[in-house]
């Protein structure tokens, strides 16, 4: 039987009361979110927002000679489309799917009419924003003064708790990627990682067998962003029937 989705997957979405949920409800469109869809990129208008249910999302910074790195990820945290209610229809960031998965997507202009009414969903997105703009930062700290590896566990651990499980599959390469740094250098890191047990790397799949340990070799990065997600959206309990679909 196929796997039951419901956009009370995502967090912000399960905050909302009945009534501005109910609201929502039938202009949201369950979309497949295929590992690597570029979502949006530098510069374009977007026409939706995107509520990741299954899927995780990396916001890329990109140069002109088409180099990039990430500067955070949102997944059923969070929300796409943060530049619709702050600067306009466009966004300086390129948008990705860097774990394949589900979520739901939600016309601008119904977005933004609910958005102005001012209450929980506009409260619910700006503290949103304000966790991305802490994520920015730290990753900006990070990537100037930790090491590859340290870099390695951070991203891996956030990138975890937006996944129903320890396992995800992500590509060498895209994780080149999404640090900034030369597939050798990735690939030395997890080599680092396998070889102390951390992680397990098979044909793009990647295991934790014991988070503990990670955290153990992750850098203050992780535990700053994870704190002050914590603080200003702190998760939400969900249904037990909710719940269910989500493990």
């Amino acid at each position: 039987m196929p796997t039951p989705h419901t956009p009370r997957q995502n967090h912000l979405l399960c905050a909302l009361p009945d009534e501005d949920y109910l609201r929502l409800l039938p202009d949201m469109e369950l979309v497949p979110m295929p590992l690597g869809w570029a979502i949006c990129e530098s510069g374009c208008q977007m026409g939706y927002v995107y509520f990741p249910t299954t899927s995780i999302v990396s916001l890329l910074s990109v140069m002109e000679n088409g180099l990039s790195a990430e500067v955070a990820i949102t997944g059923n945290d969070g929300l796409v489309g943060v530049a619709l209610f702050l600067a306009g229809q466009s966004t300086p960031n390129r948008a990705v799917v860097q774990s394949a998965g589900f979520g739901y997507r939600l016309k601008a202009s119904v977005f933004k009419r609910e958005y102005n009414r001012g209450g929980l969903l506009q409260h619910l997105a700006l503290r949103h924003t304000q966790a991305l703009i802490t994520q920015m930062t730290q990753t900006a700290l990070c990537n100037r003064h930790h090491s590859v590896i340290q870099q390695l566990c951070r991203w891996l651990l956030l990138s975890l708790d937006r996944l129903p499980s320890n396992e995800m599959q992500t590509p060498q390469e895209l994780i080149a990627n999404m640090l900034g740094v030369r597939r050798e250098g990735a690939k030395e890191a997890e080599g680092k990682l396998q070889a102390d047990g951390l992680i397990d790397c098979r044909s793009g799949h990647i295991l934790v067998p014991d988070r503990t340990r990670l955290e153990g070799e992750a850098c203050e990065c992780y535990t700053v962003i994870t704190r002050e997600m914590e603080r200003l959206l702190p998760r939400q309990k969900m249904p037990p029937e909710i719940a269910a679909i989500s493990a």
